[in-house]
């Protein structure tokens, strides 16, 4: 099978690749880039653990072909951060209110949530429910994932009130 050139802009860098028509976006990003904070889990697009920001809105890694963000903008985990020293805010408050245990989860939840916060900036606990819907998280039961998303929403909001 012949393979098609991509490219793709991911967390602010160009990337340029070659892949074969039939290569997930999941293998592209972890194999091809080392980029391996977007996890592969159920490989169904259940679970949430390869979620990234395509354009901004989260997809499913595992449900996508490399080839098909050609041309698009890409974040993943590696890309949220805003320096290699400093977390994001939402970072910030998983660690601080112990919205992870095993982590496995997490990248996919925290790009989700950002989505979120970007598009309903005060969400509440039934917004940021149903979003997160999509994520499965089998060590916390969710009350401390909603209340690090709840207190990044505060810490956004006041921040843009400071600018």
């Amino acid at each position: 099978m012949s393979k098609r050139e991509i490219n793709v802009t991911i967390n602010g860098r160009q990337y340029r690749g070659d892949v074969e028509p039939r290569k997930l976006l999941t293998d592209f990003l972890r194999d091809d880039l080392g980029l391996t904070g977007t996890h592969v889990g159920c490989e169904h697009g259940v679970c949430g653990a390869c979620t990234v920001l395509l354009d901004n809105q989260p997809v499913r890694g595992c449900l996508m072909f490399a080839v098909q963000v050609n041309g698009a903008e890409l974040k993943t985990i590696e890309g949220l951060a805003p320096t290699p020293t400093a977390l994001h805010p939402l970072q910030e408050k998983f660690w601080e209110h112990h919205g992870l245990q095993c982590g496995f989860c997490t990248p996919g939840i925290l790009l989700t949530a950002v989505a979120l916060l970007q598009e309903i900036p005060n969400p509440s606990e039934d917004d940021i429910r149903e979003w997160i819907s999509g994520n499965l998280c089998r060590c916390t039961g969710y009350y401390n994932i909603i209340k690090s998303i709840q207190e990044a929403a505060k810490t956004l909001n006041t921040s843009k009130s400071n600018l």
